[in-house]
C-alpha cells in the first residue's frame, strides 16, 4: 500500500503501517518525553485520516503511542501561553472540537490502544475513537485534569464523557480533575477492555478487524461497553439490569427536567462549598455540561469553546499554570548550582523514631520509593506503632482497590522495625525523626555514625533546629542535611530539603532524587532558624494569637482565612499541628529574630490546661471519634477577654495573617534562605496551603503590586508595631520599580 506521509505528518511524529487491512497510526512526538497536542499535531492527524479513508484496502484504524509509557499527556500548555485573547483560545477549542468530531464520524472503525498517561486532550482524543483498550499497567491513568489548571476540557470532553458514562460519574471526574486507573475506567465504561501491556497492540488489531467485520457491535448505555454479537442476555441479565438502583436513579435524574435541576443544584452546592467561588473552572464546567444535556451536543460544544476561551485568559488559570511550570521545572533540577552532579543510589533507608512522622517516612521510603527500610525506636511499642501505621495506610489502599492484598503484603515486607541498630550498617540514608531537642539529636547522630558506613547520609526531619548546629556534632558534616517532611507524610506533597554551608553537592542531589521517588515536590533551601516553611508560618500563627489576645472569635478567625483561600483556618491548624509544638517553636524564633517574632502570652493558659489539640482530643475545638466538631466554649476562659469576644472585620483579619507570611517570605528571599521566588511560592502552596489560585506569596505580592504591599505593611506597622516592619528587600524593590517575577 502506498500511503504517502507528508512532511508535516512526519514532523509531528506520526508513522503509519498497514497490517491485514488495519492501518496502525503511531504517535511519537519528536524531542519530547511525552506526547502532547497542538494545532499542528491535529492538522497532521487529519491529513493521515483523509489518506486512510481514501484507501479502499484499509478497513479499520488503530491509534497507538510510540512512547514507552505515555499515550497522550494532554494539550501543550506552552502553546496556551502564546494565545493573546479569549477569542484566540475559543478558536483553538473549536478547532479541536472539529477534529475530534471528524474522528468520531470517521466511516471506518477507530480503536484507541492506550498505555501510559491518557489525560486531558489525550482522553478527549480517545473518547472520539470508537473503541478503547487500556493496559493494566500502573503507569496507565485516564482523566480530564483541566480544572487543576483553571481550565475545562476544550475539545469535546465535557460533552462526550457524560454521554458515555452518565452525568454523575462524569461530573465526579471533570469537576475534580482526578484520574482513574484502568480497572476503574473499565468499570465506569471509559474503556471497553483492559489487557496486559505485551498484548495491547495485538488485541487492538484484533478488535479493529472484528469491528470492521461487524462481529463486535457497540451497545452502550452509560458505560456498559461493547458486547459480542450473539452474546446470551437471558432473563437473569434483564433482572440484573433492573436491580441496578444506582443506574435507575441516575437515569431518573438525568432524563427529566426536575431531576436534572436537583442533580445540578446539588453539584453546584457542593462545588461552592469546596471552591468558595475562588476557582471558576469547575462551575463553568458544570454549566457547560448542563447546556449539552438540556440543549444538545451542538449547543454544549459552543458553550464549551466559549468558556474555555474565557478561562485561558483568567488570572486564576495563569497562576495555576505558573505553579504547574514551577513544579515541572523543579523535577528537572538536582537542588545544587552544578547541574552535572549526579545522585547516588539509595537502596536502604533507616528511620530513627517510630512516631507519626517516622511511620509516615517509613511508608513513603518503603512503599513509594521502593527502598528496604529499617525503623528504630526506643521501645517495642514505638516500633510497633510505626509498623501499624504503614499497615493502616496499605489497608486503606486495598480497601480503595488501588492495591491488591498480595501487592500490599509485598510492600509491607520491605519495612521492618526494632529497638536497636541492627540493619543500620548497610543504610545509604538515615532519616532522624525524634523530638525537637538538639542534645538528643546529637546523641542520635553520634550513635548512627558509629554503626553506619562512611558514605551514609544523615538527614534530620527537624522543623526548627538549624542544620548547621546539628552538623557540629558530626564526624562527617558534609553528609548531614535536613529533610523536612509535613504531616501526614503519606498525603502532604512537599519535602523541604535544608543544606548548611558544608553539605556536599552529591548529598543534596541524592536526597532530592529520594524525595522525588517518594512522590514529593522538592524544594532546596539554605539553613537558618525555621528554614523557610516553619519560618513564614511562625508570624502567621503569631498574628492569629495576637488577634485572640485582642478578643477575636475562634470560629470567625478560622472562617476569615478559609474564605481568603486557605484549606483550614489558623486555629484548626494549631489543633492539627499540636498547640504544644507551636508553643515550643515560639521561643526559638524569638531568640533568632527578636521582638518582631515574639509570641503573645495568650496561649500560655491553653497549654497549661493540657490542651494539645486533636492528638489529645482537647484543643480550641471539640472532637468526637477523632473528628472536629464546634469550638470548645470552655477554652475562652483561658484567653484574654474571656467569653466576651469582639467583632473584627474578616478581610482585616485575613490581611494581618497573610501579610505577615508574605513579608517573611520576602525576608527569606532577601537573606538567601530561598534560591528563588519560584521555590518560595511552591513551598508555601504545597507545604502550608497558601491559596494556589493566588500563585504563592511572591505572585501575590506582584499581583497586588509591591508598592501597595509596602504601603499596607507600613499602615499596620504604625497601627500594631514593629512586627509589621517591611522586609528590606521589599523596600529596595519598590524603590527600583521591580517585581519578583519579570514582566
Amino acid at each position: 500500500m502506498a500511503i504517502k506521509i507528508e512532511e508535516l505528518e512526519a514532523k509531528q511524529g506520526f508513522s503509519l503501517t498497514v497490517e491485514d487491512g488495519v492501518a496502525v497510526v503511531s504517535f511519537d512526538l519528536p524531542d519530547s518525553a511525552v506526547n502532547t497536542l497542538s494545532p499542528e499535531v491535529g492538522a497532521a492527524f487529519t491529513l493521515l485520516l483523509e489518506e486512510v479513508e481514501r484507501e479502499a484496502q484499509v478497513k479499520a484504524v488503530v491509534f497507538i503511542s510510540g512512547k514507552k509509557d505515555n499515550f497522550v499527556a494532554g494539550a501543550k500548555i506552552d502553546y496556551l501561553q502564546t494565545l493573546k485573547t479569549a477569542e484566540d483560545a475559543t478558536a483553538m477549542s473549536q478547532q479541536g472540537q472539529v477534529g475530534f468530531d471528524r474522528l468520531e464520524a470517521f466511516p471506518k472503525p477507530v480503536v484507541a490502544a492506550i498505555h501510559g498517561a491518557c489525560l486531558g486532550g489525550g482522553l478527549e482524543w480517545a473518547l472520539a475513537c470508537h473503541y478503547r483498550i487500556a493496559t493494566d499497567s500502573p503507569r496507565t491513568t485516564l482523566g480530564l485534569p483541566e480544572v487543576q489548571l483553571g481550565l475545562i476540557p476544550g475539545a469535546g470532553g465535557t460533552q462526550r464523557l457524560p454521554a458515555l458514562i452518565g452525568v454523575q460519574a462524569a461530573l465526579d471526574l471533570i469537576l475534580t480533575g482526578k484520574s482513574v486507573k484502568p480497572s476503574k475506567a473499565k468499570k465506569l465504561g471509559i474503556v471497553d477492555e483492559v489487557v496486559p501491556t505485551p498484548i495491547l497492540r495485538a488485541i487492538a488489531l484484533q478488535r479493529a478487524r472484528e469491528l470492521a467485520a461487524g462481529t463486535l457491535t457497540p451497545e452502550r448505555a452509560h458505560g456498559q461497553g461493547f458486547k459480542a454479537v450473539g452474546q446470551k442476555k437471558g432473563v437473569a441479565g434483564f433482572f440484573q439490569g433492573l436491580a441496578n438502583k444506582e443506574l435507575w436513579a441516575e437515569v431518573a435524574l438525568e432524563d427529566n427536567p426536575l431531576g436534572r435541576k436537583v442533580l445540578f443544584d446539588q453539584a453546584r452546592k457542593q462545588l461552592r462549598k469546596k471552591t468558595r467561588g475562588k476557582y471558576p473552572a469547575p462551575e463553568k464546567a458544570l454549566q457547560v455540561i448542563r447546556v449539552g444535556l438540556e440543549s444538545g451536543r451542538k449547543a454544549g460544544l459552543e458553550a464549551e469553546a466559549k468558556a474555555f476561551g474565557e478561562l485561558v485568559m483568567s488570572d486564576v488559570s495563569k497562576r495555576l499554570v505558573e505553579v504547574f511550570f514551577a513544579t515541572t521545572a523543579l523535577k528537572k533540577e538536582n537542588g545544587t548550582a552544578d547541574a552535572s552532579v549526579k545522585p547516588r543510589e539509595v537502596k536502604k533507608v533507616a528511620v530513627l523514631g517510630g512516631g507519626l512522622m517516622g511511620g509516615g517516612i517509613a511508608y513513603v521510603a518503603g512503599v513509594l520509593q521502593g527502598a528496604q527500610v529499617r525503623v528504630k525506636d526506643k521501645d517495642d511499642a514505638g516500633a510497633s506503632r510505626a509498623m501499624k501505621q504503614v499497615q493502616g495506610i496499605l489497608d486503606e489502599r486495598v480497601k480503595r482497590r488501588s492495591l491488591t492484598w498480595r501487592e500490599a503484603a509485598a510492600k509491607q515486607a520491605r519495612i521492618t522495625a526494632g529497638t536497636d541498630y541492627s540493619g543500620f550498617k548497610a543504610a545509604d540514608l538515615v532519616i532522624e525523626a525524634v523530638f525537637e531537642d538538639l542534645k538528643l539529636k546529637h546523641r542520635m547522630l553520634a550513635e548512627v555514625e558509629a554503626v553506619t558506613g562512611p558514605d551514609a547520609i544523615f538527614a534530620s526531619n527537624t522543623s526548627s533546629i538549624p542544620i548547621t548546629e546539628l552538623a557540629k556534632g558530626s564526624q562527617r558534616p558534609a553528609q548531614v542535611i535536613g529533610m523536612h517532611y509535613f504531616s501526614p507524610v503519606n498525603k502532604m506533597p512537599l519535602l523541604e530539603i535544608i543544606t548548611h554551608a558544608g553539605t556536599a553537592d552529591w548529598v543534596t542531589a541524592t536526597c532530592v532524587e529520594v524525595g522525588r521517588k517518594q512522590g514529593k515536590t522538592v524544594i532546596v533551601v539554605n539553613d537558618g532558624p525555621g528554614f523557610y516553611t516553619s519560618r513564614i508560618l511562625a508570624p502567621y500563627m503569631n498574628e492569629a494569637a495576637h488577634l485572640l489576645a485582642e478578643g477575636a472569635d475562634i470560629a470567625a478567625l478560622d472562617k476569615a482565612l478559609v474564605e481568603f483561600g486557605f484549606p483550614v483556618g489558623p486555629m484548626t491548624l494549631l489543633d492539627e499541628v499540636g498547640i504544644d509544638v507551636a508553643h515550643k517553636v515560639g521561643p526559638i524564633m524569638e531568640a533568632a529574630f527578636g521582638k518582631r517574632m515574639s509570641a503573645p502570652k495568650s496561649l500560655d493558659g491553653v497549654v497549661a490546661d493540657g490542651r494539645l489539640g486533636r492528638k489529645s482530643q482537647k484543643g480550641f475545638y471539640l472532637y468526637e471519634n477523632g473528628k472536629k466538631k464546634e469550638v470548645d466554649p470552655t477554652v475562652y476562659a483561658l484567653l484574654p477577654h474571656g467569653k466576651e469576644r469582639k467583632s473584627f472585620d474578616a478581610s482585616e483579619m485575613a490581611e494581618r495573617l497573610v501579610f505577615q507570611m508574605v513579608n517573611e517570605a520576602i525576608r527569606c528571599l532577601g537573606e538567601g534562605i530561598l534560591r528563588s521566588a519560584r521555590d518560595g511560592d511552591v513551598g508555601a502552596i504545597f507545604g502550608l496551603g497558601f491559596p494556589p489560585f493566588l500563585g504563592g506569596p511572591f505572585h501575590f505580592a506582584d499581583s497586588m503590586g509591591p508598592a501597595e504591599l509596602l504601603r499596607k505593611l507600613e499602615h499596620y506597622q504604625d497601627k500594631l508595631g514593629e512586627r509589621f516592619t517591611p522586609a528590606p528587600l521589599l523596600v529596595e524593590m519598590v524603590k527600583a520599580g521591580k517585581t519578583f517575577y519579570p514582566r
